[in-house]
């Protein structure tokens, strides 16, 4: 008997020592690589942004190496709009445009002031929050991105007249962002597009024209910026788990106290009946799924069940703090026959061994209001 009390003492330390911590949602960050991590889906109108740049262009292609480089700068606005669906994949419309100076001749002798339009649509891969841990407040990040799009150059009658040229683009680029507050990054992007090979109306039998371009600008984030990790349970019912965790640690303290020996005493001879025997299968907020996790509970029962041909009664609850009276109801109704349907279809136990009943949130089992969201299964024995 003394042996007994000494290790149950010592056990009981051991497993309860620590206090279970609440679980608090990642939000904002996680602890893994972003492609290892689920997040949860953002909203549609969450995780946008709009971006205003400008810079300078270049236009690559049949006579203009012959020019000076200072010559072939050009202004080159931009304006982008797109949105973030995680950490690490966006998609955005940017559109450029502005003059474009060509020049005609062995000598670069004809510059043309091309006016031309374009927009492409991206694909936008964030490395550093793919590859490293997320941290919506990191100060630096790499996105490297593709995309297609289309270009017109105008008409131009400047010397000599060239006609309307237009064509589809595919475009690439690397572009950097720094964190200037929480809505708010500095841009510098780097990109180029190509275009088929008489974009300026002059043919030298070259594979394509290209365009290159160097910007800085602002981003404004719109809606929510950051994103959430998506865990297995919801917090709620780890809290609650947790804080039966601590209620036991606590009932337990007293059994540190008791001395490591104490006079012997006989042994109680006791007549205790249990009627019935109660296994409980809890509810995440507004479900009547069952998670993985509850099934072995429901399993105990079905063989308890089975073992001793007893029958059992299946009774749903719902927490009275969220729905209504009628709404409950129904939930409750529906929890409970969804653990039926998993003692019968899944373990074997007979219909006629079972019956339902729910009770909606106007029966609270529990004081906690959260540990309600439960069905009860109650064997006779």
């Amino acid at each position: 008997m003394k042996t007994k009390v000494l290790l149950l003492a010592l056990l009981s330390g051991f497993v309860f020592s620590v206090s279970a911590q609440e679980f608090k949602p990642q939000v904002g960050f996680s602890n893994e690589a972003g492609y290892k991590t689920n997040f949860k889906k953002n909203k549609a109108k969450d995780n946008w942004f709009i971006s205003i740049a400008g810079g300078a262009s270049v236009l690559f292609g049949d006579q203009n190496g012959e020019a000076d480089f200072k010559n072939r700068l050009n202004f080159a606005p931009q304006f982008s709009v797109g949105k973030w669906f995680n950490p690490y994949l966006a998609l955005r419309l940017q559109l450029n445009g502005g003059v474009l100076h060509g020049f005609v001749g062995d000598n670069a002798q004809l510059m043309q002031h091309n006016k031309y339009m374009a927009a492409h649509a991206d694909l936008l891969w964030d490395v550093t929050n793919f590859w490293a841990p997320y941290n919506e407040k990191k100060v630096f990040r790499l996105i490297p991105w593709v995309g297609i799009g289309y270009a017109q150059r105008f008409k131009t009658t400047e010397s000599a007249e060239f006609a309307r040229t237009e064509s589809p683009t595919v475009n690439f680029g690397i572009l950097t962002a720094f964190r200037l507050s929480k809505r708010v990054d500095l841009n510098i992007e780097v990109q180029g597009s190509l275009l088929n090979e008489e974009f300026n109306r002059v043919s030298m039998y070259h594979l394509t024209d290209g365009i290159g371009q160097l910007s800085a600008g602002l981003t404004f984030k719109l809606g929510k910026t950051d994103f959430e990790v998506l865990e297995p349970m919801d917090y709620a019912l780890l809290n609650d788990l947790n804080g039966q965790i601590n209620a036991l640690r606590a009932e337990n303290d007293e059994l540190s106290k008791r001395p490591v020996s104490c006079p012997e005493c006989p042994e109680a001879v006791t007549n205790v009946v249990n009627n019935y025997v109660d296994n409980v299968v809890y509810f995440r907020l507004n479900s009547a799924k069952i998670d993985k996790n509850q099934q072995i509970n429901i399993y105990n029962t079905a063989e308890f069940v089975k073992e001793n041909n007893a029958p059992i009664k299946v009774i749903g609850y719902a927490d009275k703090k969220t729905g209504t009276s009628t709404y409950n109801m129904q939930l409750s109704e529906k929890r409970a026959k969804a653990v039926a349907k998993e003692l019968i279809e899944k373990y074997g136990v007979s219909s006629n061994q079972i019956t339902i009943e729910y009770r909606g949130s106007d029966e609270q089992p529990y004081s906690e209001n959260n540990w309600n969201r439960v069905v009860i299964m109650r064997a006779n024995k």
